[in-house]
């Protein structure tokens, strides 16, 4: 019979665990098909032994030792072992590369690997997720809004592209480091979008891959401290950070930012976000470079939680830095959450005219019907605005979501 205790143990070693266990081993042997495949050996092996061993006292230390010993034992099966350490010992370049901060981190060095620029961005995104984040390929495709099968052949073609090509597993030099940002950044970005609203599973948020995005922005702001993107993203995810107490309720619902306890938000996190964009905006109003997509999301962030209360909320402010998203990135996402603040400043009536503009695009993501549901919920059009609601339910899998909207929905009059 299962331990359940036993099996959320191992579920959260995997979590803590899986892209340590990946990250070493790519080191050492330079093939991510090994240190994938020997990491997911380990992990079976786990399942299997420890409910009847016990967890061991350093679990990351015993499956790490196990996955080298499954990779070892898979590479001396193999006919064309001395190619394969040949191939590895390309692939892992040992010479010291351009001093370029204090990163001596292995999984910040499969990150580099993985957003190598002779891939597709969308490769460099998916393949670190995967590696880095242990992701399933179901939870990429989803962030990609494409077909998991078709994301599992993605990422079997960037490890593929990155053996033929012997890409050195090491931090670029300083000369083409500041090129490989942008792919690092929205890897980043996109973990810890997984871990504050997670797209299945039985909890709301995965505060490990939260924990793990903000812990590799902070090595890329000690990287490049003048870098305004890495600043900016590092005070967007400590700043939306920050509100995690006050985000989900004791019943394991989702709690909406204008519902949210204030007094439970971590004021150190928001300091130190705070810190971060005012430091921007003094480089910007001193004729430094404009600000990017983060840092305009994190002032964004900022107006929101500078407010004492939700109604003190300065809207105008949030559409005019959404108007220079906008100009950025035309996005149709942009657009939507641009829509809902104009509905707080403009009304409703106004803000449902602009997201309905967007349904085509957005139909499959649930964001756009829950903006809907809302604002036809505040004209009054109950049946619109439960039809909407139903739609969102039916395409979030985060469990606090799926409560929050079926509480909202089953709250309208008739």
């Amino acid at each position: 019979m299962s331990d359940p205790a036993v099996e959320q143990a191992i579920a959260r070693v995997h979590h803590e665990e899986w892209a340590r266990v990946v990250a070493g081993l790519a080191r050492r042997f330079g093939d991510l098909d090994v240190a994938e495949e020997a990491a997911a050996e380990a992990f079976a092996v786990a399942v299997e032994r420890w409910p009847r061993d016990g967890i061991p006292p350093n679990p990351g230390g015993w499956l790490t030792t196990t996955a080298t010993r499954r990779a070892i034992d898979r590479l001396r099966r193999e006919s064309l072992r001395d190619a394969k350490y040949q191939a590895a010992l390309m692939v892992h370049d040992d010479t010291p590369a351009e001093p370029t901060g204090p990163v001596q981190d292995d999984r910040l060095r499969l990150v580099f690997t993985c957003c190598h620029p002779a891939l597709a961005m969308e490769a460099r995104v998916a393949l670190t997720l995967r590696l880095l984040g242990g992701l399933t390929v179901a939870e990429i495709a989803r962030a990609f809004f494409v077909q998991e099968t078709a994301m599992a052949r993605r990422i079997t073609r960037a490890k593929g592209k990155i053996a033929a090509a012997h890409i050195p597993y090491r931090v670029p030099s300083a000369e083409d480091l500041r090129q490989r940002v942008t792919g690092v950044l929205a890897v980043v970005y996109l973990v810890f979008n997984e871990g504050y609203l997670a797209g299945e599973g039985d909890d709301a948020v995965r505060v490990d891959l939260s924990d793990e995005a903000i812990r590799l922005g902070r090595l890329l702001h000690d990287l490049l401290p003048d870098d305004g993107e890495v600043a900016g993203l590092l005070a967007l995810m400590l700043l939306t950070d920050a509100r995690r107490a006050a985000r989900v309720s004791s019943t394991g619902e989702l709690v909406t930012l204008d519902e949210q306890d204030r007094g439970a938000w971590d004021r150190d996190l928001l300091a130190e976000g705070r810190a971060l964009v005012e430091e921007r905006l003094r480089v910007v109003a001193a004729g430094g470079e404009r600000p990017g997509r983060y840092q305009l999301l994190a002032a964004i962030n900022l107006v929101h939680t500078d407010a004492p209360t939700a109604r003190d909320t300065d809207w105008s402010r949030i559409v005019a830095l959404y108007d220079a998203m906008a100009r950025l990135d035309p996005s149709p996402v942009v657009r939507l959450n641009r829509a809902v603040a104009v509905a707080e400043l403009d009304g409703p009536l106004v803000g449902l005219a602009e997201v309905d503009r967007l349904g085509d695009v957005l139909e499959g993501y649930h964001a756009f019907h829950v903006a809907r549901a809302e604002l036809l919920r505040r004209l009054g059009r109950s049946g619109e605005s439960r039809t909407a609601y139903d739609r969102a339910i039916e395409l979030t899998g985060n469990p606090g979501e799926r409560a929050h909207l079926t509480r909202r929905r089953d709250q309208l009059v008739g």
